[in-house]
């Protein structure tokens, strides 16, 4: 089947109204397969809210019903798709959009496929009995992005396919850091799973020898004012950036040296994925799928969870030896290269039509 005359899909996932690394995902992939030649529609689960709506939004539980009240009725288009598409989170977030939407292209008759994302799957397989399982089981195709994802879904019963994630390196200017200096780079948002209190921490332990180290912390959430309190006390040298756009990123990643990571719960991270496109070491926790990203010592550096003075030294042995660092990011590029639409399109390709891939026909594994 050509492009022209193959699926209409539908994509369904958040808008960068909501920034996260799904949201970046699904712009790509919406961007890669329209200039593919797919007929493409998207609809988010964040609607744009009207004039009357807007005040309400402030309000916690008043925000999720009026956005629900929103994204259900869009559910109708549809109707029009061929294949449904519908990028997965875990708890509440996967009763609240993929449940929804899962119910409509099954009332409907459509194939659907669900790409889940998140590094918590198996607590929420384990833990959500009826609020996920009997669902799971209406769609067609379950698609993971790592490895870690597809052993979870099998520990649990499912078979899974894998398929990377778009990224677009074009957006990313690689630079090797030839003369690595001490500028530190976190951007992952600030929820407790993401243990930015640990980056603080291991870089208040190297600012200790290296006084000229800064760190940069771009991202928001629920620990936000904590966080800076807790800055505060460590001494100088650490700026907030707060939300910065996915436009922006860039060039936050070009002044920066080296990029640092201390999840504690975690798949597959976009920003990761990004460092390395950008040409920045990357020392990181090893948690989900990131050791099989950042293999220690060739495409970056592991180091145990809420272990600062492990990630410290960490840093301090990329800084005392350059030579080590520009090796590391070199293969570190190679890496993302894998996460590039020409390295998936083929298996975007049989998912929607419910075809072996090229990868599970070697491994003679059959679609779920």
């Amino acid at each position: 089947m050509s492009v022209a005359s193959g699926p209409r899909i539908a994509v369904v996932a958040p808008t960068l109204d909501t920034l996260g690394g799904q949201a970046i995902i699904a712009r790509s992939l919406v961007e890669a397969l329209r200039h593919e030649g797919y007929s493409v529609q998207f609809i988010p689960i964040n609607p744009p809210v009207p004039s009357w709506g807007r005040r309400a939004r402030r309000y916690r539980y008043v925000r999720t019903l009026v956005n629900e009240a929103l994204y259900v009725p869009a559910l109708l288009d549809l109707r029009h798709a061929d294949v449904v598409h519908i990028l997965s989170a875990s708890y509440w977030s996967f009763v609240l959009a993929p449940l929804p939407a899962i119910l409509a292209a099954r009332s409907f008759g459509k194939r659907i496929v669900l790409n889940y994302h998140s590094g918590e799957a198996d607590d929420h397989l384990a833990r959500w009995g009826m609020l996920v399982h009997p669902w799971l089981r209406l769609v067609h195709e379950i698609v993971v992005p790592s490895e870690y994802l597809r052993a979870v879904f099998a520990h649990h019963g499912y078979q899974a396919r894998l398929i990377r994630p778009v990224l677009d390196l074009s957006r990313f200017h690689y630079r090797e850091r030839t003369a690595l200096q001490p500028r530190l780079l976190s951007n992952r948002n600030l929820e407790p799973h993401y243990g930015v209190d640990n980056t603080l921490e291991a870089y208040a332990l190297l600012k200790a020898r290296c006084p000229r180290a800064t760190l940069t912390v771009v991202g928001y959430g629920s620990e936000a004012a904590r966080l800076q309190r807790l800055a505060a006390s460590l001494g100088e040298g650490i700026r907030f950036l707060g939300r910065v756009e996915p436009e922006d990123m860039p060039g936050v990643y070009g002044d920066a040296d080296i990029f640092v990571n201390s999840s504690i719960v975690d798949n597959q991270p976009v920003s990761v994925l990004e460092a390395f496109a950008a040409g920045l070491p990357v020392v990181t926790t090893g948690t989900g799928d990131i050791a099989a990203m950042a293999r220690d010592g060739e495409t970056g550096l592991i180091v145990p969870p809420r272990d600062p003075r492990a990630m410290a030294e960490a840093v301090a042995s990329l800084l005392d030896d350059h030579e080590r660092a520009v090796d590391i990011s070199r293969r570190a590029r190679q890496e993302v290269e894998r996460y590039t639409w020409p390295r998936v399109r083929h298996e975007w390709a049989a998912a929607y039509s419910g075809n072996r891939s090229a990868s599970e026909a070697v491994e003679g594994q059959p679609p779920v």
